[in-house]
């Protein structure tokens, strides 16, 4: 098939839309549901993410999509008892991909609600399943086992969409874009992203363990595919906090911070053993989680609110119990698109436990930045590798 016609594009009133190929055939099929515009949008840049992130580690992986950037990324990594729990697998033997993505859809689980899914490997009977109980708009892959398929298929009524992508398939070394009318043309950003990117190390501390280079690989690989200005903090191999598209790279350090404050938080003690009655819906839990966290949990107890998914009245957990918590968090990863033009990145990015970090460089600043790492004895590296993606 060259053309697939579409039902609109990004809004309804854009008619008419489709996507469709000058040579060859489109490297897809749509084995289930009406794909729509965004769908593809989302659809090829994660399975570019998962492709990418399973080469540099030799490891099976996913994304969770929303809105063109990544929710969520994750490679196989084995779950400790903790994430089970906080995940909601517990005591569940988890197959690889499965596992993959039950981290990249717990990355930010506020975040993926209604996301598009992403497998760098065959989706199974299990990986379907979990899959089935969330929300989700669809899902692209390589290959689905029968059982999968037919899993899937019974999703949404029926209509949720699954690609299939041809594993093979190699894009033109050019790429057009049409804005206002006008032609944009480059070369595909086909750079590879490997761990010779992390030997220029120009601060102190030198030493990369080896689940840092992996983990500064997820983060620098799902930023390549994050809409710009974008930072990354990875651990334990997956995203646990992506700031996407902001203006200012502080900013963008902050909100993928809280983001990785918020991930962390939902292992505390006292969020895991939250009195929830047993029919709350999945991101019914989610929310009260967020709100719990959150500064607006107060509030909410000076209502009635809270009665509806728990059974008793949870223990507050207070700001400096956050904080007290969060002076535990260390080795934790962090990527960034482009150089950090001053050392309040790198102080941001302290206090989310931030041992690793890998930036471009470049900046007139860098001996501020360098200075800044020294100080909280981080391990920096300069990529030399900008990866802005717009």
């Amino acid at each position: 098939m060259k053309e697939l016609e579409l039902k609109y594009g990004c809004n309804p009133n854009q008619k008419p839309a489709r996507v469709f190929m000058e040579k060859g055939e489109l490297p897809f099929t749509v084995l289930n549901g009406k794909p729509g515009y965004i769908n593809l949008l989302d659809a090829m840049n994660s399975w570019q993410l998962v492709k990418e992130l399973k080469k540099a580690t030799g490891l099976p992986a996913a994304a969770s999509f929303k809105h063109v950037s990544p929710a969520g990324a994750a490679v196989a990594a084995p779950l400790s008892e903790i994430l089970q729990k906080v995940y909601f697998v517990e005591g569940i033997e988890l197959s690889p991909i499965a596992t993959a993505y039950i981290r990249a859809r717990g990355a930010d689980r506020m975040s993926s609600y209604g996301d598009f899914v992403a497998l760098s490997d065959e989706c199974d009977a299990q990986t379907a399943s979990f899959l089935a109980r969330e929300v989700s708009d669809g899902i692209i892959a390589p290959s689905y086992s029968d059982e999968a398929l037919e899993i899937l298929k019974t999703k949404r009524k029926g209509t949720y969409l699954v690609l299939q992508m041809d594993n093979d398939f190699q894009p033109a070394a050019l790429e057009h874009k049409e804005v206002f009318g006008i032609t944009f043309e480059q070369q595909r950003n086909d750079i590879e992203i490997s761990e010779e990117c992390l030997k220029d190390i120009p601060t102190d501390s030198k030493e990369f363990s080896a689940e840092a280079r992996r983990d500064l690989l997820i983060a620098l690989i799902t930023l390549k595919y994050t809409q710009s200005n974008s930072v990354c903090y990875a651990k334990d191999g997956q995203a646990i906090g992506i700031g996407a598209g902001q203006q200012s790279r502080v900013h963008c350090t902050r909100l993928a911070g809280n983001k990785a404050d918020v991930w962390h938080l939902r292992q505390h003690p006292k969020v895991l053993s939250l009195p929830f009655k047993d029919d709350v819906r999945r991101p019914d839990r989610d929310n009260a989680i967020d709100v719990y966290i959150s500064e607006e949990w107060e509030d909410l107890l000076e209502t009635d609110d809270w009665q509806r998914v728990f059974t008793e009245k949870p223990a507050p957990l207070s700001r400096e119990e956050k904080k007290e918590y969060l002076k535990t968090i260390t080795g934790v990863a962090l990527g960034s698109d482009a150089f950090f033009p001053f050392g309040d990145n790198v102080e941001r990015a302290h206090k989310s436990g931030v041992k690793y970090i890998a930036q471009s460089g470049g900046s007139i600043r860098d001996d501020n930045v360098i200075e800044t790492a020294n100080k909280y004895d981080i391990t920096m590296a300069f990529t030399h590798i900008r990866l802005f993606h717009h």
